[in-house]
């Protein structure tokens, strides 16, 4: 089949390895993985030590060692162990998240003093709350006393 105007490079073709090739060892891939793998378990256990000797003698670049400087901007590598964390220690809280809580517990207060009826607008209420109970008392009355009034009046024609 034709491929069109664009052909294939002869680098980019793959090679798979048969079952025979593989036995009788004339694979053209290379053996090395174990090898490899092996020499990468190696240096990753150098590299353990290593940080754990640099841990105890931590060396400054340039300068720092001269200079004592806090900059709060660095940010520093915090390896802790699971082993060593204290489970008791409390986190200070971010501004933001120090905010929210102020916000909710002083909601949480206004709540309360307006159950109370102490704040401003709870007052407020109370008194438009009296007054509509005021008119809708007088209201009932009223219309206890017309419904009175129209029973006597039919009263008095069936007599």
């Amino acid at each position: 089949m034709g491929r069109g105007k664009f052909k294939g490079k002869p680098t980019g073709r793959r090679h798979f390895s048969t079952p025979e090739e593989l036995l009788a060892g004339t694979s053209s891939r290379p053996r090395t993985f174990k090898k490899e793998e092996a020499e990468v378990e190696e240096e990753e256990e150098e590299e353990q030590s290593e940080e754990e000797v640099e841990a105890e003698s931590e060396k400054r670049k340039g300068t720092q060692g001269l200079i004592e400087i806090e900059n709060p901007n660095l940010a520093k590598q915090k390896n802790v162990k699971a082993k060593d964390v204290d489970m008791e220690k409390t986190t200070d809280l971010s501004r933001r998240e120090r905010e929210e809580i102020e916000k909710q517990k002083a909601h949480e207060r206004y709540m309360r003093l307006q159950e109370q009826g102490k704040t401003e607008q709870a007052r407020k209420d109370l008194e438009r709350l009296s007054l509509i109970r005021q008119q809708r008392a007088d209201a009932a009355k009223k219309r206890e006393e017309e419904k009175a009034a129209r029973e006597q009046k039919k009263a008095e024609a069936r007599k």
